[in-house]
């Protein structure tokens, strides 16, 4: 398996050497670090790693727009991990719409960055559901929820789209095999096939969808 690599963006020299000493003593591979977002951009472009671990608040460029410039190319693109010093900002919410796999707080311990990476880089997503759904009904203007289209919601079938309107909602896949009668692999089958479809990169960006489009709404049953 080749070794993991890292892109390290935060405005703070410490922290980033910090990040680096942290990771490198795992065996992961720090190929470049960036002080704001523009070099960020330029470092992904430059090294192609496999996850990006970036600072929302940087100078010349934040991180919210580095994210989305790096996520672009969706084929291509790494992971992100959103760094933040709050539990819950509503940039982490506009991050995940665009396309980050979760958000770590800057005071997270060695053993949890290095397990995040290791997460997001495997293709799961670092954020439960659950609290994906609590920022989106948080963030999400109403009337925004409602206006929204995603084209490719048509080329769900229906189980598909119940699977998803409940995935939404934070159901496990152990939650949804027994609201469905299914077994737990059949869960996997839909939940892979739904993000295939919808071109979305893990199941937080699956609930972002559903709540988007108004599939489900906020604060809905």
């Amino acid at each position: 398996m080749t070794p993991l690599r890292v892109v390290v963006a935060d405005d703070q020299a410490l922290v980033r050497a910090g990040f680096r000493m942290i990771l490198t003593a795992d065996g992961i591979e720090v190929a470049a670090d960036a002080a704001d977002g523009a070099q960020a951009v330029d470092a992904v472009r430059r090294t192609c790693p496999d996850v990006v671990l970036m600072d929302i608040r940087m100078p010349v460029m934040d991180g919210l727009e580095a994210t989305r410039r790096i996520l672009s190319t969706p084929a291509e693109a790494p992971r992100v991990i959103i760094l933040t010093t709050f539990d819950v900002d509503q940039y982490v919410y506009s991050a995940l719409t665009a396309g980050a796999s979760g958000f770590l707080l800057k005071d997270v311990s060695p053993e949890q960055l290095v397990a995040a990476v290791r997460l997001v880089r495997a293709g799961d997503a670092l954020l439960a559901p659950t609290i994906t759904r609590r920022l989106v009904e948080r963030f999400a203007a109403p009337e925004r929820v409602a206006a929204a289209t995603h084209r490719d919601l048509a080329t769900l079938t229906p189980r598909e789209l119940e699977v998803l309107r409940f995935l939404a909602r934070g159901l496990s896949n152990a939650e949804l095999a027994a609201r469905f009668q299914l077994s737990e692999a059949t869960v996997k089958t839909h939940v892979a096939r739904i993000l295939a479809k919808l071109r979305l990169r893990d199941r937080v960006q699956a609930v972002v969808v559903a709540y988007e489009t108004g599939l489900v709404t906020p604060g809905g049953r």
